[in-house]
């Protein structure tokens, strides 16, 4: 029987070097033999494992290689000899390496680890790309505990070692060939993801242990790190999950992390409007249809039509739009395993987590004008606890009446205020009741102050821009909430929407019904109408005869053309398009759209009106009911971010 050694010898460096190209070949067990009774002391002997056997029996670690040890091959280095310690870089980068080799070379590296100084940059550098990652957890275990050596003795490598790790936060890229054509794309059939996962998380927490510093380092890295928002949903879902998951075990940079991930999904946010998400995925129940018509006219294809629905119904037509829904999934189920600890509801972590939010809603999501679904993480957080509903309208009324800040800041307040109001199911009606208050009395005090300046009140959204947007939050409120102010108590109901002394706002020379949204100036009279609160169509049908069609601005110049949405209005909390979760939804975190008005009974005259019962639904400003889902689960495969990590020490 014949095998197959690689033999040369350690003491003849010329012989060495020549082995980098060819080794001696020996065929014969007679002529191995015979070579190491006339050398024994020269010979080194490397056995190829052949079937998984060991023929040789050595109890120590069975590795193909050339040069010196680390050691010698370091000292050398330092003494101007290069020839071992390149062919050692060389070893390193081989791609068919086995684990036996890895763990021989780290073994060696933790035992010299005080030698690889910033002069050995490069092949650290090479050592940090090891392939170590789903490998034995014997390969896995000593990368850990060289990574450990390396940051305590070198902290120059801190940052290196750290963007090693960061870099497995998502799929390794695989190149795909399709047509011809090869496309680079995310490995998403990995099974050992998860797994990698734990040991990048692993690396982590060894390297803070060693370094308590660490986080200081950390956030730039992970700024620098993250996908492009263009990438697959797949990666861009891993690197949002791994980020998530440094939170319970760093939670000092809880809010940077909050701040970075929100503000990646609102760039997402803005560049999926609500009318194009609409439009594509009616464009695709259109495509559908005209497909299972033809399918209809050749197979019968019932059952594979159902059992494909299910995948139909929960991947967004529109592809910003499927990217945003996946990391919205991401992030709500983290906040639901933060503030629920094996079902029960944990105050002091929900309450910090609301502190981190906030401050993320005033950096990032309050300033950012028209999105559509970021903000419903507090709107999803607020929903657990009233306390936390209410703490949030404090807040928000509290930039609203705060003069000190830019007005543009002051009209989002007033948009959020009167929107979570309107949509919250979960608002109590007397907390509704308290805030109507304090926003009609504040704007009572508005007008009464413009009327005591003794000067001439024009409408200009450039100067009382806050009181147009905090009337039209009362509108709007009223709208969406006057059912349950009313069907309690009608006297006491009626009596109450009195107390609000509408008529004295609608009819004041600032004339909000004028700068207001149609379609919500249009509902708040159809409803005030009916239940003879206050009329204000002669007031509409005067703006609408209005003879300057013009809104004129402070600054001066040139008219401009009205434009019916002079306020730049949108409804924050609008509902919830995104389809991860429909099919657990039960609307049970917002509120039905209004009773709307038919296009027929749209303002014709004062005398028309019909006298009946309030317009049914047929359609008016595109709301619909809310398909915001309150029972959020992980994301895919990967599962929420764990609350507590075990330690691998």
């Amino acid at each position: 029987m014949y095998l197959m050694f690689i033999v040369f010898y350690v003491s003849s460096s010329d012989f060495r070097r020549q082995a980098r190209c060819a080794a001696q070949t020996v065929v014969c067990w007679s002529s191995v033999f015979q070579l190491n009774k006339q050398r024994p002391a020269l010979a080194a002997w490397w056995v190829m494992e052949i079937d998984g056997r060991d023929f040789l029996k050595t109890p120590s670690v069975k590795t193909v290689r050339f040069g010196g040890s680390v050691a010698e091959t370091l000292e050398k280095h330092k003494h101007g000899d290069s020839s071992d310690y390149e062919l050692l870089k060389h070893q390193l980068v081989d791609p068919e390496i086995k684990d036996a080799q890895i763990i021989n070379w780290l073994q060696e590296f933790r035992s010299s680890v005080t030698h690889l100084t910033k002069d050995h940059e490069q092949l650290i550098y090479t050592i940090l790309r090891l392939p170590w990652l789903g490998r034995s957890q014997a390969v896995v275990d000593e990368y850990l505990a060289f990574l450990g050596n390396l940051v305590s003795a070198q902290t120059v490598y801190l940052c290196a070692c750290l963007n090693m790790v960061v870099s497995h936060f998502t799929p390794k890229r695989v190149t795909i060939c399709e047509g011809g054509v090869d496309i680079s794309d995310s490995d998403d059939e990995d099974e050992n993801l998860p797994r990698n996962f734990d040991h990048c998380h692993q690396a982590l927490q060894l390297i803070i242990r060693y370094v308590p510093s660490t986080s200081r380092f950390l956030m730039p890295i992970l700024q620098e790190n993250f996908p492009f928002i263009q990438k697959s949903s797949r990666t861009l879902e891993c690197y949002v999950h791994n980020l998530l998951r440094i939170t319970v075990y760093v939670p000092s940079i809880r809010r940077d992390l909050l701040e970075l991930i929100i503000g990646k999904l609102l760039k997402l946010d803005v560049n999926a409007s609500r009318t194009h998400i609409e439009e594509a995925e009616e464009n695709r129940v259109q495509t559908q249809k005209a497909e299972e018509q033809t399918e209809e006219c050749l197979f019968d294809m019932d059952e594979d039509v159902s059992a494909d629905e299910p995948t139909r119904t929960t991947v967004m037509a529109h592809p910003v739009a499927e990217r945003l829904d996946t990391l919205m999934a991401v992030l709500m189920a983290y906040i639901k395993d933060v503030c629920y600890v094996d079902g029960s509801f944990h105050a002091e972590r929900t309450k910090e987590l609301y502190r981190d939010l906030l401050t993320v809603f005033d950096k990032l999501i309050l300033p950012t004008h028209a999105s559509c679904h970021v903000q419903y993480t507090l709107f999803y957080l607020c929903s657990f606890k009233p306390a936390l509903a209410e703490a949030f309208l404090d807040h928000l009324w509290k930039i609203l009446q705060n003069p000190s800040l830019p007005a543009v800041l002051r009209q989002a307040a007033a948009g959020y205020l009167g929107s979570f109001l309107a949509r919250a199911k979960f608002i109590p009606l007397s907390t509704v009741r308290a805030c109507l208050d304090l926003l009609s009395s504040w704007i009572h005090q508005y007008i009464y102050s413009q009327d005591s300046c003794g000067k001439q009140v024009c409408c200009d959204v450039s100067l009382h821009g806050p009181f147009y947007t905090s009337c039209q939050a009362v509108f709007y409120t009223i709208i969406f909430r006057h059912r349950a102010l009313l069907e309690a108590n009608m006297k006491k109901g009626l009596e109450y929407l009195q107390s609000l002394n509408l008529e004295q706002v609608v009819m004041c020379q600032l004339n909000p019904l004028r700068v207001c949204l149609p379609s919500i100036t249009n509902m708040f009279a159809a409803i005030t109408r009916k239940y003879q609160v206050v009329f204000c169509y002669t007031i509409i049908e005067r703006n609408n005869r209005c003879v300057l069609p013009v809104v004129r601005s402070s600054a001066g110049g040139d008219c401009v053309t009205t434009n019916t949405n002079p306020l730049d209005s949108f409804f924050p909390f609008d509902p919830y398009l995104l389809k991860r979760h429909s099919s657990y939804s039960d609307c049970s975190l917002c509120s039905p759209s209004p009773i709307l008005i038919p296009k027929s009974l749209e303002w014709r005259g004062r005398d028309d009106f019909l006298c009946g019962e309030t317009p049914q639904a047929e359609g008016i400003v595109g709301l619909t009911p809310n398909s915001y889902d309150s029972n959020f689960h992980s994301p895919s495969s990967l599962g929420s971010p764990p609350n507590t990590l075990q330690r691998p020490f």
